[in-house]
């Protein structure tokens, strides 16, 4: 689409998207919270939260934050290199934050959470190899176009 606009794609733009689609996300998700009446649930948990209701809205408030910063770096990523990169990374954060969750918070590490972490490791290794393997073979027809080459030019 922007191709034929020959408009430059830029981070800027991309981020000015993300906002906006994040907006709409927004008053999407409001507007059904206000129907089904759940907004009123959040102030009966921020009651029953055990570090109280200030804690509680600084929880969700934070989360909220974190969560933009992890979308907008992550369109950040795939703009700057690539899908693949961005898959890449998070399957590698995501045995991280179990481990992490396991350590800190002292959840249990059940059977769900170890296959979820083999699959995860699974994959970013498969990836990995597979890197490899492709820059091992574009270095090898590299060198045979190259040896190949002179003997053309003669």
């Amino acid at each position: 689409m922007y191709k034929r606009a020959r408009q430059l794609v830029t981070y800027t733009m991309v981020l000015e998207t993300q906002v906006v689609m994040g907006f709409f996300a927004t008053a999407f998700c409001a507007v059904g919270m206000l129907i089904n009446n759940e907004f009123q649930v959040i102030s009966k948990e921020s009651k029953q939260y055990g570090l109280g209701e200030t804690k509680y809205y600084m929880v969700i408030i934070s989360f909220a934050v974190v969560m933009q910063c992890f979308f907008l770096g992550r369109v950040g990523v795939v703009l700057y290199s690539s899908a693949l990169l961005t898959g890449i990374v998070v399957d590698v954060l995501l045995p991280v934050t179990v481990v992490l969750a396991v350590i800190f918070f002292h959840e249990p590490f059940t059977g769900d959470k170890a296959v979820a972490l083999v699959l995860s490791i699974w994959g970013f290794t498969s990836s990995v190899y597979g890197e490899i393997k492709g820059i091992r073979k574009r270095k090898k027809c590299a060198a045979i176009m190259e040896a190949i080459n002179p003997a053309l030019e003669n």
